[in-house]
């Protein structure tokens, strides 16, 4: 996987509420920080996206998305995410800012002996491939400061607000239906 300058923030749900929540996200310029489940701080979630992992983040949360770039998200507080061993994480005492940051890495070809089964209930964790970037608080944002908007297809694109799609730029929208064409015909990426 190659590096990008890029991050992106992929809505979930089913049905249409993908579509709703990025309009919602869209008119109020701005992403609500969420509670991160192994500390229950406050973030909005990002992922790095290279163009090669367009398709595998888009199976895994929703084909409506939003990229930035890593100098604004840096700029509004945010980083990477740090992966620790579940064994370092608990005798760690985190600032609380940094907690926001960390997450458990326990991946499943750890050893499988009785010393490496405590931790997290020998249960697995492995977002590596998340490559994830946070944002401590909420995130807002111009419409100039959005690189990409990520629409499942033609559909999503004509049912899309005017008025947004006004705003953000046309050009800036990708549609899934014509990557996945593309890359049918000219499958140069692992997907």
């Amino acid at each position: 996987m190659s590096d990008s300058n890029f991050v992106a923030h992929f809505t979930k749900g089913e049905g249409d509420v993908p579509y709703e929540n990025l309009v919602k996200i869209l008119e109020g310029k701005a992403l609500k920080a969420g509670s991160l489940p192994w500390t229950g701080n406050p973030a909005v979630c990002f992922t790095e996206c290279p163009w090669s992992s367009l398709l595998s983040h888009v199976g895994h949360y929703s084909a409506f998305g939003l990229g930035f770039t890593k100098p604004h998200v840096f700029a509004a507080g945010g980083g990477p995410a740090y992966y620790v061993r579940a064994d370092h994480w608990e005798k760690q005492q985190w600032d609380n800012h940094v907690r926001t940051f960390v997450t458990p890495f326990w991946p499943a070809y750890r050893p499988q002996s009785e010393k490496f089964k405590k931790q997290l209930g020998g249960k697995s964790i492995d977002f590596a491939h998340e490559r994830e970037w946070r944002v401590p608080h909420d995130f807002t944002f111009e419409y100039e400061q959005v690189q990409f908007v990520v629409l499942p297809g033609y559909e999503e694109m004509a049912r899309f607000p005017k008025e947004l799609k006004d705003a953000v730029g046309r050009e800036k929208f990708i549609l899934v239906d014509v990557y996945k064409h593309i890359e049918k015909l000219w499958p140069t990426h692992i997907v």
